[in-house]
């Protein structure tokens, strides 16, 4: 698996190209967790995001498709007592409706190639009341990535889909969430984060 090939070298990419959006996102998911929280993360990569939201909740079930991935966000994650790391398909989850307070789903959406389905399966097991939060790489006004999405998809990257922020927040509208919060982590490759709260039944 591609993911598995380049999991070596991630953090080093991202660091040294576009680290503080790489630092800073965790950090702004991890504000919407409470420290009661039973949180999935899905497609967890190297744990960017993992370890920061660690910190602040009571479990963490951090997920990937990819055992290379998993195994860097075990090494970050392995010092707290409250982090599960599993192998998982974000498409087909194994778990019982509602069961999760905040359900996470970083830097995955572009690569799919049915979102909207991911985003229902998330919002399945996340708890009535419950976010999902989903942060993604987006064109910022001014920047000009082509020759890095060039780049990326040469090596194996598969963009199904480029946002930048209004295309971000009409993507999710047309999907059935008019009602989703945003928020921006400025840099090179800026994240928009969208944050979808479950209805309560």
């Amino acid at each position: 698996m591609f993911w598995d090939k380049v999991s070596p070298l991630y953090d080093f990419f991202e660091t040294v190209y576009n680290r503080r959006v790489y630092t800073n996102t965790g950090k702004c998911v991890a504000a919407y967790i409470s420290s009661e929280d039973t949180v999935l993360e899905c497609a967890c990569g190297t744990g960017a995001i993992s370890e920061p939201v660690a910190q602040k909740c009571r479990l963490l079930i951090a997920t990937d498709m990819a055992e290379g991935m998993l195994r860097k966000t075990y090494q970050k994650c392995s010092k707290y007592g409250n982090v599960k790391v599993r192998h998982a398909d974000l498409m087909h989850l194994k778990c019982r409706n509602n069961r999760f307070d905040k359900v996470i789903a970083g830097n995955v959406i572009h690569l799919l190639d049915d979102p909207e389905a991911a985003i229902r399966e998330l919002l399945r097991v996340c708890k009535p009341g419950g976010k999902v939060i989903i942060p993604t790489y987006i064109n910022r006004d001014g920047q000009d990535l082509k020759a890095v999405i060039s780049l990326l998809e040469k090596i194996g990257v598969h963009f199904k889909r480029q946002f930048d922020f209004a295309s971000y927040k009409q993507f999710f509208a047309d999907a059935g969430y008019p009602d989703a919060e945003f928020s921006i982590v400025e840099g090179k490759m800026s994240c928009a984060i969208a944050v979808i709260q479950k209805t309560a039944s």
